[in-house]
């Protein structure tokens, strides 16, 4: 079993087949379930738990012979909390702490289920939790917006527009049945309702989104169309993940399941599960890496995945949800890579204490929605 579905347990995220999988392994062995206790347990701690699977395998690889290694899983899960590349460990909860971050002023708020829906005429609705929006065939709980299934023989299509700001993310069903997740700063333009026999085109104008799209077959034969500012991606029903930020240089396509055609109107691929697109502002060409779905896809889920990342790049990740700005005084640090898991729900401010305690960081200041890290 991949130790992902252990993860997904944790934060109730397990699909139907999923969850089978994880009660099969789960009952297979009380050692099992003495290790997801233990996993369980150490994850709910507030300060940040990153990738302790991988972690308990460097460790274990350096620490002891193979023949005595299942001594020791039950001590990492509780010390292990953060590891860069060069495999710094961080103790839980270690007496030797020094918190020496300075903090003017705090405003930071951990991000939420947010968003802006701009209608057909114009007008914009704010939508979020605690907050009811019905209209026509659109029904919202402040939570997710969904489309009610309704065929449309029209010729012509009106668009709504759902605009997630940073420090937000929101799920839409569109009225084809096709599910979207979509991740901070963010925007999407769809129809209100398809026309029968026609491609469903929607468009990511900018940032990220997870889309499970309802198959052809139930559609009249209907191909699912998402463009972007640089590609066009062609779908009979599959699910895949876009990476489309302004302010990054590339777009990135990740094919979870299914069969996904990426033209750039200069080249065009076909992606197979576990490929990756790269395409670049000024380039032509087209490049598929193999990469793990899981780190492209988890943020859906409720968790950050990070996997060799440079700390600039995490830290492009946190200050979207987070909604702050990031500064870096020293400029060396930027490219130090981590791998890990960061639970969305989490405070930043000990997500930021847990990166300092690995040394790579000699000190960080809050001053309001600006962090600045020396």
């Amino acid at each position: 079993m991949e130790f992902k579905l252990i993860i997904k347990k944790i934060n109730n995220t397990l699909s139907k087949s999923e969850l089978e999988i994880f009660n099969t392994w789960f009952n297979e062995k009380t050692e099992h379930q003495k290790y997801f206790k233990n996993v369980n347990e150490n994850y709910a701690y507030n300060i940040t738990h990153i990738d302790v699977e991988k972690g308990w395998q460097k460790i274990s690889a350096r620490i002891e012979p193979p023949k005595q290694r299942k001594l020791y899983w039950k001590y990492v899960a509780a010390v292990l909390v953060l590891i860069s590349t060069s495999y710094f460990f961080v103790i839980k909860n270690t007496s030797d702490t020094i918190k020496t971050a300075i903090v003017v002023k705090n405003n930071i708020d951990v991000g939420t289920n947010k968003a802006l829906l701009t209608l057909e005429n114009g007008s914009i609705v704010t939508l979020q939790k605690g907050q009811q929006y019905i209209s026509n065939n659109i029904k919202s709980n402040g939570e997710n917006l969904i489309y009610k299934d309704e065929s449309n023989s029209k010729s012509e299509i009106v668009y709504n527009y759902l605009t997630i700001p940073r420090g937000g993310q929101f799920y839409v069903k569109l009225s084809d049945g096709t599910k979207v997740w979509l991740n901070s700063e963010s925007k999407l333009k769809y129809p209100v309702t398809f026309i029968d026999g026609k491609p469903r085109k929607v468009e990511l104008v900018y940032g990220e989104a997870y889309f499970d799209v309802s198959p052809s077959t139930s559609h009249k034969g209907s191909k699912f169309q998402v463009t972007t500012n640089q590609q066009k991606i062609e779908v009979l029903g599959t699910e895949f993940n876009i990476k489309a930020y302004k302010d990054e240089s590339k777009i990135y396509t990740t094919l979870v399941e299914g069969k996904v055609t990426v033209f750039n109107g200069f080249n065009q691929e076909t992606l197979k599960p576990s490929n990756q697109s790269i395409i670049s502002n000024t380039g032509k060409e087209i490049f598929i890496n193999t990469v793990n779905v899981y780190y492209e896809t988890s943020w859906k889920d409720g968790v950050f995945s990070f996997k060799d990342m440079p700390l600039k790049d995490i830290m492009k990740v946190l200050s979207r949800w987070y909604d702050v700005n990031i500064i870096f005084k020293n400029k060396n640090i930027e490219n130090e890579e981590f791998f890990g898991v960061l639970k969305k729900n989490q405070n930043l401010e000990d997500i930021l204490l847990t990166i300092k305690n690995t040394n790579f960081i000699k000190n960080y200041e809050i001053d309001n929605k600006t962090i600045i890290i020396e």
